[in-house]
């Protein structure tokens, strides 16, 4: 399904906040998004936007450990707040590990995504993230009803097997002016 890009009748200004880390019980729920959007009082929503496979760009391969341009499978949804896009937000799996499982079925899986992987003998064991603000690309702009100059903030998280082998890369692209990223201090810590 192709997001609605029309700009008649857009809702106004919404801010919302991904907290860094995020909070081990926001993380353990059916919905990161959703539930820290609620907790800021604003109605979450979501759209899933495709599931199938798609081409890796470089910095996905690289992240999964496959060569540019191989089909990885694609999860892609647009996040809203009060009706607004704030994030595009996008799975992406090795088909090796992941091709004809539950995980390539549209829709979103149940209970949890994380509890999909971990159904087939995943288990994590750490991961990686990355953050870059940057010019939106045309699809970025249209399907975040960005204005002409904003920018977004592309936070890309690879989640490695205990192993070490990469199992899940997930890329959001944030509208920078629709969100604020808390950072929590680790437990136990006393400075930044």
């Amino acid at each position: 399904m192709e997001p609605d890009t029309s700009r008649a009748g857009r809702p106004g200004h919404v801010v919302v906040r991904r907290a860094l880390p995020t909070e081990p019980s926001v993380r353990a729920s059916a919905s990161l998004f959703v539930t820290e959007a609620e907790r800021q009082g604003v109605r979450a929503g979501r759209r899933m936007l495709y599931v199938g496979p798609e081409p890796a760009a470089e910095h996905i391969a690289e992240a999964l450990r496959v060569a540019p341009g191989a089909d990885v499978l694609v999860r892609r949804k647009l996040l809203l707040a009060d009706d607004v896009p704030v994030r595009i937000a996008t799975s992406y799996f090795r088909l090796d590990l992941f091709g004809g499982t539950p995980i390539c079925d549209p829709g979103f899986v149940r209970p949890t995504l994380q509890a999909g992987i971990e159904a087939l003998g995943h288990r994590f064991g750490h991961a990686e993230e990355y953050l870059l603000a940057r010019r939106p690309t045309g699809y970025e702009s249209e399907t975040l009803w960005l204005e002409e100059g904003e920018w977004v903030v592309q936070i890309v998280r690879t989640g490695h097997a205990v192993d070490g082998t990469p199992i899940h890369t997930l890329e959001t692209v944030c509208a920078a002016s629709r969100n604020i990223f808390p950072i929590t201090q680790v437990f136990g810590a006393d400075e930044f």
